[in-house]
């Protein structure tokens, strides 16, 4: 199936237009990525996933850093390299050090590396970790 053509801000209809000018200010950018332009094909799945991502990603017990160093993991984990290249962009903007960076990656190999000798040893969870 095609991927279609991503929408641009001068072909997009009111709706989107205004997804992506909320996007703009929140993110204070001056273009959408092409990650929205995308999604913007169905104006309904655009203005849908901008409000979790935008609730989700705010400012709350986790630092804006932390949530993006979260995503990173996460989208290194489940090899999205458009995730990987966004949110690493946007966890550097947050403040993320070079020294941050190797360390979240070595976390990331490390975990991966034992919850698969867990499941794989189909290890019992102890019950101190049940409580």
């Amino acid at each position: 199936m095609s991927r279609g053509k991503p929408v641009e801000y001068a072909d997009a209809p009111h709706e989107v237009r205004a997804v992506f000018d909320d996007i703009k200010r929140t993110r204070n950018v001056d273009d959408v990525n092409n990650f929205w332009k995308y999604l913007a094909q169905d104006p309904v799945l655009l203005a849908r996933t901008w409000a979790s991502l935008k609730e989700v990603m705010a400012p709350g017990a986790l630092s804006p850093l932390v949530k993006e160093m979260i995503y990173v993991a996460v989208s290194v984990t489940n090899g999205c390299g458009y995730c990987i290249a966004s949110h690493t962009a946007a966890a550097r903007k947050a403040g993320m050090t070079p020294e941050m960076f190797g360390e979240l990656m070595s976390v990331v190999g490390m975990a991966n590396e034992t919850n698969r000798l867990a499941n794989g040893f189909r290890v019992p969870i102890d019950e101190a970790f049940e409580r």
